[in-house]
């Protein structure tokens, strides 16, 4: 698969460097200034960076300078000349990419060269998350003089977390925050702290097949609760809880996963009700919460209807999934069994990360516009672009989340994914996110959070193995 090879003209990269200040020697500056846009995933692994004639033009500077500035850069690993095209971003050790999200527990990841995974929905880091780590390593060693135990989490974590919760209308203390190793985590240290043996839990299906996975493992009787492609229909959650005999459920109220649907406060309140009354522990996942993609949601977090409401967070889609952090925030009477059930696991979550992660919470420095407007342009041209393809698909366009929940006129999306396989497309089934592990094989997820390059190679795959097996 070939990809358009990308260049940087040289009056943007002046001005992604700015006005040079102190005293500093021009050639430092200028080799410094593009590192620092390649740590901060400014400038990406392959860029082609302008002609020292261009650059000496566009900065002012002598072409004895920007030489040695090149040459610097060669030295230090993040450039390479290539004879015949001039100066190439490289970085250090390779770019080594790859890192998709396993939708069910030791899943591969796509193996074929030079393929497209379209199996993952979540988004690169965000820009600058090099100069945070730089900055929490100037934070360390206030911590390395102790054991390094912090089986809660560090407390300036669990206070950015509850303060991050008092912001969106929820009060909370830091001592009903519990960081954990992700979402998922979370979800099974719950599952140890309230679900017995065969206890029965109620799930929305479709749902996230790893949340699944975590119950089931644990011991739990999952039963599906089908929703459609409009998400949750509160009225018949209300119905199967009032039928009793569930200790658990789990909740995706924001940008569901996969149908990307977002319910309401009035749902919301109905649905924490009716948890209530019938004495069921609600696991709510917040995953998604800050994907909006059209307007910021006026929500609130759904625990805010209830004191029993146990819900999960992560860093995973709001920052990114190389940090494997997530959290939970759980009433005042389950911390300690919450507590106990994850100290079974592992001994706590590690300290560079949870100080990043303190500090991106804190500076709100998730989902930026930038990154927010191309998920919401690659919704949108893969949506329209879908419908031109395969015209027979229904296709609804949801507010917010990382992909497109796609309903087939027929049930062949298991073999839409073998087919797919053979030029290098890999696709997740509908099957993938039944509660029951089987069924919904009319329906095919398909994330739009990959660079619209590779979106593009993506689309005509899709729609030739879709005529082959339709």
């Amino acid at each position: 698969m070939s990809m358009t090879q990308r260049q940087l003209p040289a009056r943007r990269l002046s001005s992604m460097l700015g006005e040079r200040h102190g005293e500093q020697p021009a050639y430092s500056w200028l080799s410094e200034g593009i590192r620092q846009l390649v740590t901060n995933g400014r400038v990406l692994h392959g860029t082609m960076l302008p002609s020292e004639r261009e650059l000496v033009g566009a900065l002012g500077l002598s072409r004895t300078t920007v030489t040695r500035a090149y040459q610097e850069l060669r030295e230090r690993g993040f450039a390479e000349a290539r004879q015949g095209s001039g100066t190439q971003i490289t970085i250090p050790g390779g770019n080594v990419g790859g890192g998709f999200e396993p939708l069910t527990p030791g899943s591969p990841e796509l193996g074929a060269p030079g393929g497209i995974d379209l199996t993952c929905g979540a988004p690169t880091a965000p820009t600058g998350l090099a100069g945070y780590y730089e900055r929490a390593l100037d934070h360390l060693p206030g911590y390395i003089g102790g054991m390094g135990y912090y089986p809660l989490g560090l407390p300036v974590l669990r206070e950015a977390i509850a303060a991050d919760y008092a912001r969106r209308g929820l009060p909370t203390s830091p001592d009903q925050i519990i960081v954990t190793a992700g979402a998922l985590s979370g979800v099974a240290s719950i599952a140890r702290a309230v679900l017995g043996p065969g206890a029965r839990v109620l799930a929305e299906s479709p749902s996230y097949p790893n949340s699944v996975s975590s119950l089931r493992q644990h011991g739990a009787r999952l039963t599906a609760l089908p929703i459609g492609p409009e998400g949750s229909d509160v009225s018949g959650i209300e119905t199967a809880l009032e039928r009793g005999g569930f200790s658990a459920m789990l909740c995706l109220p924001d940008f569901h996963n996969p149908t990307g649907t977002l319910l309401g406060d009035e749902g919301r309140e109905r649905w924490a009700r009716a948890l209530d009354r019938s004495g069921v522990h609600g696991i709510v996942d917040e995953t998604n919460a800050e994907l909006w993609l059209d307007a910021r949601p006026d929500v609130s977090p759904m625990a805010k209807y209830s004191n029993n409401l146990i819900t999960v967070g992560s860093a995973s889609k709001t920052y990114w999934g190389g940090l494997r952090l997530g959290w939970i925030r759980a009433p005042h009477a389950l911390v300690g069994a919450i507590h106990q059930g994850r100290a079974t696991m592992d001994l706590g979550a590690p300290v560079l990360e949870q100080i990043v992660l303190s500090l991106l919470i804190t500076e709100r420095a998730g989902v930026d516009d930038s990154t927010r407007t191309r998920l919401r342009e690659n919704r949108d041209w893969l949506h329209a672009g879908l419908a031109e393809l395969v015209p027979e698909w229904k296709i609804r366009k949801p507010p917010g989340g990382m992909s497109l929940w796609c309903n087939l006129p027929a049930p062949r999306s298991m073999a839409l994914a073998a087919q797919a396989k053979k030029s290098g497309l890999a696709l997740t089934p509908g099957s993938v996110f039944a509660v029951n592990d089987h069924g919904l094989d009319r329906w095919l997820r398909v994330p739009y959070a990959l660079d619209r390059s590779e979106l593009e190679v993506a689309m005509p795959l899709l729609a030739d193995a879709w005529k082959a097996v339709a």
